[in-house]
């Protein structure tokens, strides 16, 4: 299509950070868009180059060999390499890739290119470029690959670094034959230690297994099968890695490696090892790399280039494991890429901000910037119309920026603020900028280094999304979602005044200008949506003609700023199908419909009157569109070219008179969302567009072919008469725009926030008779930052207020009176009776508004009833669904019951209706166990009568025992148990595993299903006496309620969690707030108010009853219980006379009246005693019935605890046996996995290592055979050189073969490297260039003046010819040499592959037998579950759980039995201890008597003693020596009674005294009590009088004080001391003394043998 003409891309401007690489030694080249662009850096020129395909994705580029390469981003994209700088293109490679490439790279040693691919392949592919064939592939290879290196050194080595991984590709090579060989380097650990690779264990047979079974492998539990296994083991089993970020190939071919913690590390790629160079978390880190990341990091002949975190490079000295600064930058910004020129002299920096810098450590430290495009994606570019041929662009940040039309950034501006449109003046050099917050912006672009900001206006609350200037500068238009479209007078002399604005129907989707130079109008074409909302696409076309006249006058617009019918004429069109764009040509409109996906073009009638309804248009005419749309369309200046642009990134130019032919340009990429806007020059020569996404800026030249060419000149000519028609006002608006101050001294954004504070109206509850116009003042508050709109209708309300002051003044009073005199009848109205008071709607005087307000606030309770409709209804499905779930499906409710006199409670077990699946389970594995019970049963009726008899005893004798701990759980003690269970020692298969688990769980379920029967027997049982409590209750407040009395009682009730029936449906005691009534529901309530009221009317006065009621309470009879409301009247002549003018008979009544009261009053007094009984019975009985309840809860919970352990006993038992069907399952899984892994090693090894190894063998028998062969010829040239020269003399002939072994001496290549190999690989590579210098140095010796004298020139030359000969036979035996010790080299690898293999089929065939041991041990190794008693366990619990390691499990006849024989053998010991006891116990009893009699002779001995020492007095001699001793007794008892009856006499006197002394000290207490009275009085004032100075005392004393106290505590403490001293000398002094009175004393007194001798 492009036959009509072409594009020729002028420029390109962008930068997206993808990657920037060297073409050669002074160029870079990177992506922009779906273009490169070549830098040079030394000229800073710039080349550049469109993809071939759709799109630029992966690039690489040899700056050594000019090459590059980029991929396309399409499906099945394709990769093209070209040569730098005739940018010829190569080749073009079309691999298996469907989606993308993800990294390429070019190697510097031959032409290879390694790429990989993305989803789903991610397959690494190294290509020979110049046969355009894959040499070899690796699928599935590349799964987080961003990067590919190849080693500089060695092509045959490429380092893939992926985000978590890295990993060195060996290419092997035998021939002509490659193959790709992993060498994953496994990184340190995030805290630097180097830590294995983790495999999981290879299991071998043991006689001692785990306790719980064997351990399995991550695979084996997880049941992946297949490939995947191992991917998840190594996942799974490894430890937490660094993250690599950067790599760099090394001289000595070793691998620099940064990581995002920090670490820099060495990888040698042949052992694979991995040393740290740099720790950041070690003590003796340099500082200044602690805080480097090695993001980027490149080679240097100073050494390797790092980049880290901020803004600094380092150039770091490595020697071993030193590490050096030897030079640090400072950067202008963080940059996140480096490289190296191929020459090593320049180093090229990079940003993700659009900077790119360059560096030449050689020469100098200046880091120079060489492109600064900033980054970010273009909201709109526009081409200025003006003389001065720039380029205008603005970003989505706000960065406004001037290009020349050679590409170079002139000078930007940062507006600080989101951006939406742009559009450049024609009769100005100035850009209005539409922005997010509805502003729009003015820039002044005269000084292009330096644009800045002269005005701004803000128009919308959205933001501006179209911009639009007519053709000639009359007028700017501008275009939001509200519906309103603006008029600015684009004449910076008219200070880009706002005209006035105009209202279409729903929101612009497309504004387009023309001016009509004949009628001097200027036509503006809307697309409009239509209605609100829909802000994609629209079928209203408006039409609006402005005079190009000046429109300031008064009648151009209405005081609120809106354009006038007059002056702004409408037309209404419409479309039959939803255009995204359209551009309004001569009488003629082209669209573009998306929905359709074609171009349209509709022709306008003429002379259309606005007063007309909207008028369809149908398509004049309709071609195919952009592919993936939508699109945005462009009319030419000349108005003879239109353009499209797409999501498609096309970029699309036809002629208007026929749109099917077009120019085409792929000039962004569909991928990054196309393009976003296109802008023509006022020559129509040359089109800027902008992308949407990919941050690129593209101009290009048009040029037109054939027939075409004439419309070219017509543009021209209509480039130039435009250009004289605005000369003159150019040159005066243009002026007057230089003059303008720049706006403002801060950023514009600052002057597009919300300065005000937000008005709030705070809801209150008022009067409505209260109300006045402040109310609503407040509702009409206008908003912080007014638009242009609101300010010009605040104005015109501000200056109608001026105007009718003194008017709005006086209705202000009016309507005030009149409000105080409507709101004074509404206060008389509210005390006027019903029928009377008139209702309050009849005082609204504005009806309709009322009704308004009515309809508004109608509408709100709608709106707000249906919101809540909604929740209500999703919250009542939240129910239903809940309730179905968790109530509904259980069969029996989980609920409580709690105890009256305490906190405990008891809950039953919730239970769901067991499912068909789960009784058809059971019933299945019944009937299988009452079969294999009924087989046992027959096969042990055919066994010895002997065997059945003895395990009868046994069973007998370990009933007990089988019961509980044999079965392993108490559901057998509780009776639970089925008789259809299996025993725990025969389970041994997976199956019947299962079954005893259906089994346990039916058990379980018993337990459950008889609990719950017993707690509902219980939770009736506590209804009914709860019932009773409440019948007990309501007598005993009868009989309060007849004594009288105001007594809680304690009313116990049922709980939510004993009845939670009553949470699923909702009292009306718990809505709080009050019930709204319907209009209905209130007509019912009247209603029945209305019948109660007849009814009771109807009952009318009964005298009857109210006479009853007036004197027997309503009753008869009087009942015993109304005998406490019994008076007896008084007789009549009591109230009327006094008692003293009573006759006889009056005084019997009254006394008969007396009687009748004290028996009525005991009757009260005992009937009121039997109430007060009887209530405490019922209480008593109410308590004593509840504490009954209590105990049988008690019972119940006892009950619970053991079900809850025979549940728990069971569910053991089930989580032991799913635990085992489990590791059976796991086991199954490794055997699968290991025979899987084993089929799949023996088919590698025999299909594809057995038959490579074949296949190379035969190849390297061959290629020896033929390269013996070239042996052998090479031998026989140096055997045969003699007989060539038969007829020359043997002395030439001898000099001549010391020529002919002679060879030239050419310059080897040398490496850096120490490997052998690698300087095979090397020198094979270059092997061609070193043959073409030995034959150039053959050249050299073959002239004629090394000839040697005397020799014919014909000889000369056959020995030249022998000798080249000679030469290239050497140089093909070398070759072949290499050819075969490489081959035999691959063969040899090949061959260890095969044994590897080989030794690995060997292990798994180890693993897999000892998994079949473990098999066999695991199901005869049955775990059995013992529930003992605490004296049944002898395994010292001296750890948290007991080891049972060495344990071993006896039956209980035999320990009873043991017991039995200690216990015997005990008696016996007791018994022989018992007769040693007593025997022992005689000994000392006799040993005690002795010692007793010992001492009583001893005792008696001291008595003789002190009888014989005994003195006696003169009276006691006396009375001893006195014979008439009666006598003597009844004169002393004459005695004692005349002493006795004198004390009594004394006794009684002082009885007397005492009672007299008692009655005065009572007469004193009471003095005292009345005083103690008094001072208790004073006591509260003496009490604060002494508090107030202990107080001040202590305030100001209080040093003194502690001073005193201390000195006077050292003093009694000394006087303490000599007190004490004294007494102890007192003491011992009384002592003595006391010793010598009682010597003294028995030296006195005589003895009685001296008394008995006197």
């Amino acid at each position: 299509m492009n036959d009509i003409g072409s594009f020729k891309v002028r420029w390109i401007q962008g930068f997206t950070n993808k990657n920037i690489e060297f073409v050669d030694d002074k160029t870079v080249c990177y992506a922009c868009g779906s273009h490169l662009c070549f830098l040079n850096l030394e000229t800073k020129t710039q080349s550049v180059l469109q993809s071939p395909g759709r799109g630029v994705g992966a690039l690489t580029a040899n700056g050594n060999n000019g090459m590059f390469a980029f991929s396309e981003e399409k499906l099945s994209p394709a990769i093209f390499v070209y040569i730098f700088p005739e940018f010829q293109l190569k080749c073009e490679l079309k691999g298996t890739a469907q989606l993308d490439y993800t990294s390429l790279t070019l190697s510097d040693g031959g032409p290879y290119l390694g790429s990989c691919s993305s989803l789903p392949d991610h397959t690494i592919t190294v290509w020979n470029w110049e046969t355009t064939e894959p040499i070899c592939t690796q699928p599935q290879a590349g799964q987080d690959v961003f990067s590919l290196v190849f080693n500089p050194l060695n092509w045959l080595q490429l380092c893939a670094l992926g985000s978590t991984s890295l990993t060195v590709w060996n290419i092997e090579k035998s021939a002509s034959f490659h193959v790709l060989k992993p060498s994953v380097i496994e990184l340190p650990a995030t805290d630097g230690s180097l830590v294995e690779r983790l495999v999981a264990s290879l299991h071998t047979a043991s006689d001692k297994l785990p306790y719980f079974g064997p351990e399995m492998p991550p695979s084996a539990i997880s049941g992946i099968k297949g490939d995947k296994a191992e991917t998840i083991v190594t996942k799974l089993c490894t430890k937490a890695r660094l993250t690599p970020t950067a790599i760099c190939w090394t001289a000595t071919s070793e691998i620099y490696v940064g990581c995002a913690e920090g670490f820099l590390l060495l990888v040698e790629p042949e052992s694979l090892s991995v040393s740290v160079l740099f720790n950041p978390t070690s003590a003796d880190a340099i500082p200044e790399l602690r805080r480097t990341n090695f993001q980027g990091l490149t080679p240097h002949k100073n050494g390797l280039i790092a980049l880290g975190k901020g803004n600094v490079m380092h150039c770091l000295q490595i020697k071993q494991t030193q590490i050096n600064i030897t030079q640090t930058w400072q950067l202008e910004g963080p940059v996140t890429a480096v490289m190296n020129s191929p020459d090593h002299e320049t180093l090229i920096l990079s940003s993700n901000t659009g900077q790119i810098y360059m560096l030449n450590p050689t020469h100098s430290d200046k880091i120079v910037k060489v492109l600064d495009v900033l980054s970010g994606n273009f909201v709109a570019a526009t081409l200025s119309h003006t003389d001065r041929k720039i380029c205008v662009s603005v970003r989505d940040s706000g960065e406004l920026q001037l290009w020349s039309t050679d590409g170079v950034c002139l000078g930007s501006l940062s507006l600080q603020t989101e951006v939406r449109s742009l559009a450049c003046c024609p009769i100005a050099q100035y850009a209005a900028v539409g922005t997010v917050s509805g502003s729009v912006l003015f820039i002044d672009l005269n000084r292009e280094q330096r644009p800045r900001l002269v005005h701004q206006v803000h128009l919308y609350q959205a933001s501006v999304n179209h911009l639009v200037f007519d053709q000639e500068g009359h007028y700017l238009l501008t275009g939001s979602t509200d519906s309103h479209i603006y008029v600015l007078d684009a004449k910076p002399s008219k200070r880009f005044s706002v005209i006035g604005f105009t209202v279409v129907p729903g929101s612009v989707l497309s504004l387009s200008t023309q001016c009509i130079r004949d009628c001097e109008q200027v036509k503006v074409l809307a697309l409009c949506t239509g209605q609100e909302g829909n802000s994609h696409d629209g079928s209203l076309l408006m039409v609006l003609s402005l005079p190009e006249r000046d429109l300031t006058g008064l009648d151009c617009v209405d005081r609120h700023g809106c354009l006038s019918p007059h002056i702004v004429k409408v037309s209404r069109y419409e479309v039959s199908h939803p255009l995204q764009s359209c551009v309004l040509g001569v009488s003629e409109v082209f669209a573009y419909c998306h929905k359709k996906k074609t171009l349209q073009r509709f022709q306008l009638p003429q002379d259309t009157d606005s007063s007309q309804p909207v008028v369809h248009l149908r398509p004049e005419q309709e071609v195919r569109g952009h592919p993936l749309g939508p699109a945005s369309l462009v009319l030419s200046p000349h108005q003879l070219w239109l353009t499209s642009v797409g999501r498609d990134g096309l970029l699309r130019v036809r002629k208007t008179p026929s749109m099917e032919r077009y120019i085409e340009l792929q000039c962004h990429s569909c991928r990054d969302g196309g393009v976003r806007s296109v802008s023509f020059s006022a020559d129509s020569q040359t089109l800027l567009t902008a992308g949407f996404n990919d941050g690129s800026l593209v101009c290009a030249d048009l040029r037109i072919k054939g027939v075409g060419a004439g419309k070219v000149n017509k543009a021209t000519q209509n480039s130039q008469a435009m250009d004289d028609l605005l000369k003159n006002i150019f040159d005066t608006e243009n002026s007057v725009l230089i003059d303008w101050p720049e706006w403002g001294q801060g950023s514009p954004a600052a002057t597009e926030k919300s300065e005000g504070s937000e008005v709030g109206v705070e809801a209150e509850s008022v009067d409505v008779t209260e109300q006045d116009e402040s109310y609503n003042s407040l509702l009409s508050a206008p908003p912080s930052h007014p638009t242009w709109l609101e300010s010009r209708r605040e104005a015109v309300q501000e200056e109608e207020n001026e105007q009718y002051c003194e008017t709005k003044k006086n209705l202000r009073k009016t309507v005030k009176e009149l409000r105080d005199t409507i709101q004074e009848m509404m206060r008389e109205n509210e005390n006027l009776p019903d029928i009377e008071r008139l209702e309050q709607r009849e005082f609204n005087l504005d009806v309709e508004e009322q009704g308004r307000l009515e309809a508004m606030v109608e509408q709100e309770v709608v709106r707000v009833r249906n919101e809540i409709e909604l929740e209500n209804l999703a919250k009542c499905y939240l129910r239903d669904v809940l309730k179905s779930e968790c109530w509904d499906t259980m069969k029996v409710k989980g609920r409580t019951v709690k105890a009256f006199h305490s906190e405990h409670e008891v809950k039953n077990y919730p239970l769901r209706e067991r499912t068909e699946k789960e009784m058809e389970d059971l019933r299945r594995v019944q009937n299988l166990r009452r079969l294999e019970e009924a087989a046992c049963t027959s096969n042990l009726k055919k066994g010895s009568s002997t065997i059945i008899a003895k395990e009868e005893e046994l069973g007998k004798e370990g009933h007990e025992a089988a019961s509980s701990a044999v079965t392993g759980s108490f559901s057998t003690d509780l009776g639970y148990s089925i008789p259809s269970i299996y025993s725990q020692f025969s389970l041994q298969t997976t199956e019947q595993r299962i079954n005893q688990i259906i089994l346990l769980q039916d058990v379980i379920y018993r337990i459950k299903t008889a609990f719950n029967a017993e707690f509902e027997a219980v939770h009736r049982q506590k209804v009914q006496e709860l019932n009773r409590a409440r019948e007990r209750n309501r007598h005993s407040r009868a009989i309060m309620q007849e004594l009288d009395m105001n007594e809680e009682l304690w009313e116990p009730s049922l709980t939510n969690s004993e009845q939670p029936e009553r949470l699923l449906t909702v009292d009306d005691s718990e809505i709080k707030a009050e019930r709204f009534l319907t209009p209905e529901q209130k007509r019912e309530e009247e209603r029945k108010k209305l019948e109660e009221q007849r009814r009771l009317a109807a009952k009318g006065d009964n005298f009857i009853e109210r006479a009853l009621d007036d004197m027997m309470d309503g009753v008869l009879e009087v009942k015993r219980e109304d005998i406490l409301k019994m008076e007896i009247p008084p007789p009549e002549f009591v109230l009327t006379k006094p008692d003293i003018h009573w006759t006889e008979e009056e005084k019997k009544v009254y006394k008969e009246y007396e009687k009748k009261c004290k028996d009525l009053s005991m009757e009260k007094e005992k009937y009121k005693k039997s109430l007060e009984c009887e209530m405490k019975n019922l209480q008593a009985s109410t308590k004593e019935a509840t504490q009954r309840f209590d105990e049988t809860l008690r019972k119940l919970f006892e009950k619970k605890v053991k079900c809850e352990m025979a549940i728990y006993q069971e569910e053991l038992k089930i989580t032991y046996l799913v635990y085992a069907v489990q590791i059976r399952e796991e086991m199954k899984n490794r055997e699968m996995e290991l025979k899987y892994k084993l089929e799949k090693t023996m088919a590698y090894k025999q299909d594809k290592i057995g038959e490579e190894v074949k296949r190379h063998e035969e190849e390297v028998e061959l290629f020896q055979e033929n390269y013996d062969s070239i042996v052998a010829e090479d031998r026989v040239l140096d055997k045969e050189f003699r007989k060539e020269f038969l007829d020359v003399p043997s002395n030439a002939v001898d000099q001549l073969y010391k020529l002919f072994k002679r060879r030239p001496r050419v310059q080897k290549i040398r490496t850096q490297s120490d490997n052998p190999l690698k300087e095979q690989r090397l020198c094979g590579s270059l092997a061609p260039d070193a043959f073409s210098n030995m034959l150039k140095a053959m050249e050299e010796l073959d002239a004629p003046h090394n000839m040697p004298e005397g020799l014919n020139p014909s000889i000369w030359e056959k020995f030249c010819f022998i000798r080249k000969t000679k030469v290239e036979s050497e140089h093909k035996v070398k070759v072949k040499a290499l050819t075969l010790a490489e081959m035999q080299a691959f063969l040899q690898r090949r061959r260890e592959e095969e044994r590897t293999a080989q030794e690995e089929i060997k292990n798994i065939s180890d693993e897999l037998e000892s998994l079949h041991k473990e098999k066999n041990h695991f199901l005869t190794d049955i775990l059995v579950q013992f529930p003992l008693k605490q004296g049944q366990l002898e395994v010292s619990t001296t750890d948290l759980i007991p080891d049972y390691t060495d344990s071993v499990l006896l039956h209980r006849s035999v320990v009873e039995d043991l017991n039995s024989s200690i216990r015997t053998i005990g008696e016996e010991k007791i018994a022989s201890m018992v007769e040693r006891k007593d025997f022992r116990k005689g000994i000392i009893q006799l040993q005690w008597e002795h010692k007793k009699l010992g001492m009583r002779v001893e005792d008696l001995n001291n008595k003789a003693r002190d009888i014989q020492m005994l003195r006696l007095s003169e009276e006691q001699q006396d009375f001893l020596h006195r014979a008439d001793r009666e006598c003597s007794m009844s004169k002393q008892a004459s005695i004692l009674r005349k002493s006795r009856a004198f004390q009594e006499k004394i006794h009684l006197q002082s009885v007397q005294q005492r009672i007299k002394k008692i009655e005065q000290l009572n007469r004193q207490a009471a003095k005292k009590a009345e005083k103690n009275e008094i001072v208790e009085q004073q006591l509260p004032d003496m009490q604060v009088t002494v508090a107030e100075r202990r107080h001040i005392y202590e305030a100001t004393a209080l040093e003194e004080n502690q001073a005193a106290t201390t000195e006077e505590r050292y003093q009694e403490i000394l006087q303490r001391r000599k007190l004490e001293d004294v007494a102890r000398a007192q003491a011992e002094e009384l002592a003595d003394l006391w010793a010598e009175v009682q010597r003294l004393r028995i030296r006195s007194f005589p003895s009685l043998d001296k008394l008995k001798h006197t």
